[in-house]
């Protein structure tokens, strides 16, 4: 296995990939996605009952990374965007062509309202040291995506454990 580039080591720590949404938080995806899992949570349908517990609209907090999942083609884009990119990175730098998320945490801030325009940066936490587990040999790493809004509030955190492998023989 080879060892952890310079580059790769530099990325630790450090904010990468800090993008705005292709878009505006919307009330058609938040509906469409209540929809799919029929969350009827009156909450996220009823501005009455919005108004009374949240100061208005919000999106499920589950929500967090929907509005950073990038379209799969935009007027303009040279290459397609991926999310976490940064995971796909390590694959590549690494040598390691499979890879899994074993874990995901996420922590929320302020709401994420209708019209609200999200930001996020993406940072490499660790790289262990070599595994070997079920699935092949390889490396765990840790990422956490920071996201806010227009106003710079904190609106979430997500933590992922990522696992990079080349499978056994």
């Amino acid at each position: 296995m080879i060892e952890i580039p310079n580059e790769v080591g530099d990325w630790i720590g450090q904010p990468r990939y800090e993008e705005d949404t292709e878009f505006d938080v919307e009330r058609g995806y938040i509906h469409t996605t209540c929809s799919s899992v029929e969350n009827g949570n009156p909450l996220f349908w009823d501005d009455k009952v919005a108004n009374e517990l949240t100061d208005g609209p919000i999106a499920p907090p589950t929500m967090l990374s929907v509005w950073f999942r990038p379209h799969h083609w935009a007027p303009g884009r040279k290459k397609q965007a991926q999310p976490l990119q940064i995971h796909f990175d390590l694959k590549e730098k690494l040598g390691l062509p499979e890879a899994i998320m074993t874990d995901n945490t996420m922590t929320f801030g302020e709401p994420v309202r209708p019209g609200d325009r999200l930001k996020t940066r993406q940072i490499l936490r660790s790289v262990s040291e070599p595994k070997t587990t079920k699935l092949g040999q390889g490396r765990f790493w840790e990422i956490e995506v920071e996201y806010t809004n227009q106003r710079g509030e904190m609106v979430g955190i997500e933590s992922y454990t990522g696992f990079g492998y080349r499978r056994g023989a």
